[in-house]
């Protein structure tokens, strides 16, 4: 059976490499669907009905896939009711940064579809992003474990003050390798390590698996980030599910960007008029692409996420030999040489 989060619908060869990575756990992703769906009925019907609207959008799945995937790397019981349950904790979180994240960027699709805010209206959206944070902290308690609140707390803390910090360097060209992946962490690699360390939690990790499971969510998180703002820059609209090449139209410089303005510092005024017109008048978005790849700027980010890969496939050293194992090891690669 096939659920709106399966990974079939990816090109190959990155679909063969997810449905075998994800056919592990094809059955518990399925009821990570449904509890999705159960979560977020509400008595309120405005709710029930923009819940199922986001359940609808889809998406990857890859943060409940993660939980489960630790849970079972550590021998744990990966289809266990907390296991599902924070599964789909994990997927609520990292949907309502998408819905506040659309709000701050006036992103018009998400995942092929309106977004909440264009359809809906920034109020609801804010409002529906409020919802889910809460349903999600509401769910955790039932775990009743301090640790599991303690690491949720802190990850969200992180990704609001990504957030807070993105915005005080929109539109600047002088930002730095460090200042840049610090923002993407607190933004996106947080919530990965606190995935896998839920996870390796819930499933009976030893101090040693809990601290490998971090370090590898850490590292996975940042290399995941670091090839989504590359495919904002190679990718098409219709293969990303919403507007590419926007980043910069936002105000954002990524790094590649800032691997160019290394390299070409000339290109810095180019830069910022793009930034200032919020459109590619003065130079296609293309011929700006062949600037980044021919100073090698785009080469030199994509070797960054890999070797951000690489160290998080490392970190699982300490876990025992699985397929569960494996299937963790094999998506730092995938995640790489994805094209969406």
């Amino acid at each position: 059976m096939q659920t709106s989060g399966d990974l079939a619908t990816i090109e190959e060869p990155q679909a063969s490499e997810a449905r075998r990575i994800f056919s592990l756990i094809a059955s518990e992703l399925t009821e990570v669907e449904a509890e999705f769906e159960r979560q977020a009925r509400s008595n309120v019907r405005v709710i029930s009905y923009l819940g199922e609207y986001l359940r609808e959008s889809g998406g990857k799945r890859v943060r409940p896939a993660l939980t489960i995937l630790s849970n079972y790397a550590v021998g744990g019981d990966g289809s266990s009711h907390s296991s599902i349950r924070m599964a789909t904790v994990m997927e609520f979180l990292h949907t309502a940064t998408l819905v506040h994240d659309d709000i701050i960027d006036n992103a018009e699709t998400r995942r092929n579809r309106p977004s909440i805010n264009s359809r809906f209206g920034n109020q609801t959206a804010v409002l529906m992003g409020d919802w889910l944070y809460m349903s999600a902290f509401e769910t955790s308690l039932a775990e009743r474990s301090l640790p599991v609140l303690d690491i949720l707390t802190a990850a969200t803390r992180k990704m609001t003050e990504g957030e807070l910090l993105q915005l005080t360097l929109l539109g600047q060209v002088d930002v730095s390798e460090e200042q840049y992946l610090d923002i993407l962490q607190r933004k996106t690699a947080y919530l990965f390590s606190a995935c896998c360390e839920i996870g390796g939690i819930l499933g009976g990790a030893t101090a040693d698996e809990q601290q490998a499971l971090k370090e590898y969510g850490m590292k996975l998180g940042t290399a995941f980030q670091l090839v989504d703002d590359l495919l904002d820059f190679t990718a098409s609209d219709d293969v990303l599910g919403k507007a590419a090449g926007v980043d910069l139209l936002e105000g954002k410089l990524t790094l590649p960007l800032i691997y160019l303005l290394e390299s070409n510092p000339s290109a810095r005024s180019l830069i910022q008029t793009i930034m200032r017109e919020g459109q590619y008048l003065t130079i296609q978005r293309e011929d700006l692409l062949g600037m980044v790849e021919n100073t090698g700027a785009l080469a030199r980010a994509r070797e960054r996420a890999r070797v951000y890969a690489e160290t998080a496939r490392d970190a699982l050293e300490a876990l025992p030999p699985s397929k569960f194992n494996d299937a963790l090891r094999s998506i730092p690669v995938y995640i790489v040489e994805r094209d969406r």
